[in-house]
């Protein structure tokens, strides 16, 4: 078991946000205050926006020069970023950071693993909390329309042709259709559920709770439900690296399926963890796809957190 939580971690409020200055941000863009006043008070040598096409805007309503691409892959929509926009930047020497906040989380963890491919070990992150999001445990996120279940490009690992143990572990948000196609994918795969707890308010852990039981029948029996603080990716990584020790020690895991549909810490949590544990081992992320993406889903700003990444 690998402890990560020796990574660094604090939480600034509106005013903090600008007291550190960097040379690259990057954060995508939504309409909601908690992307937006952020982004106003950042100071950095270059500010860029990133507009993904899940949801649904017009040129006209984005940003003025803000990177819009109609790549429907995560890793073709990065890399276009990467060597459209910042082809003349030098990364490498660069103080980084970046604003998960409105990320889709497969391009979020795929950008981990660029960043890391192209020899980037160390930057920031950003995530600012929902004061609560607007429709309660009801809240929609993605379109419960799934067009496919595939592995996060950078995040493929190896399949092992033996299945008798395979294991998926799920990162349970609010998104209960999406828990069932992932269910449903790999429906033979022992089950494991993470919650959020501490929850990112109060009454999101309940919320979070009641959405998973209406994919039940999709799970059946969940071997285990375990818990990580919902806001925290270095927590998240420890309790994946201590599940994946006791179940290898009841009997040697043969694939180890992982997908992250909680919040976005805790997507970042599972890509630290894969990065770290799994590159040698038959295991890769797995994700429901969706054309859309709810816009915006939250009403006020809660904590703004900063993590300081170090990568493997």
């Amino acid at each position: 078991m690998i402890d990560y939580t020796y990574q660094y971690k604090t939480v600034l409020d509106l005013r903090a946000v600008g007291s550190t200055p960097w040379d690259i941000f990057i954060s995508a863009f939504n309409p909601s205050d908690r992307v937006l006043k952020v982004f106003e008070e950042v100071r950095a040598a270059k500010k860029y926006w990133l507009v993904h096409h899940e949801y649904g805007l017009s040129p006209n309503d984005a940003p003025d020069g803000a990177f819009i691409s109609g790549a429907s892959r995560e890793d073709d929509f990065i890399l276009e970023f990467f060597t459209s926009v910042l082809q003349h930047v030098d990364i490498l020497g660069a103080r980084i950071c970046i604003d998960v906040t409105g990320f889709m989380r497969p391009h979020m963890i795929y950008l981990i693993n660029y960043l890391r491919v192209i020899g980037v070990s160390s930057f920031d992150v950003i995530y600012t909390e929902p004061g609560h999001y607007s429709g309660h445990d009801r809240t929609r996120f993605a379109s419960e329309l799934v067009h496919d279940v595939r592995q996060v490009a950078g995040y493929e690992g190896y399949i092992n042709n033996v299945t008798e143990n395979d294991l998926l572990v799920i990162g349970a948000g609010y998104e209960d259709s999406l828990i069932a196609e992932v269910a449903e994918e790999k429906g033979k795969a022992h089950k494991a559920l993470i919650y959020g707890l501490p929850s990112l308010q109060a009454d999101m852990y309940q919320q979070n709770v009641l959405r998973s039981y209406a994919a039940a029948d999709a799970l059946g029996d969940v071997a285990e439900k375990v818990f990580a603080p919902a806001s925290d990716p270095f927590a998240t990584a420890t309790v994946l690296s201590e599940l994946l020790e006791r179940e290898e020690a009841k009997k040697p895991i043969t694939n180890l399926f992982l997908s992250p549909l909680s919040t976005k810490p805790q997507a970042l949590g599972f890509a630290l963890f894969y990065h770290r544990e799994c590159a040698t081992r038959a295991a890769s992320i797995i994700y429901p796809f969706s054309d859309s993406y709810s816009i915006d889903t939250s009403s006020r700003i809660g904590r703004i957190w900063k993590y300081e990444i170090e990568l493997p």
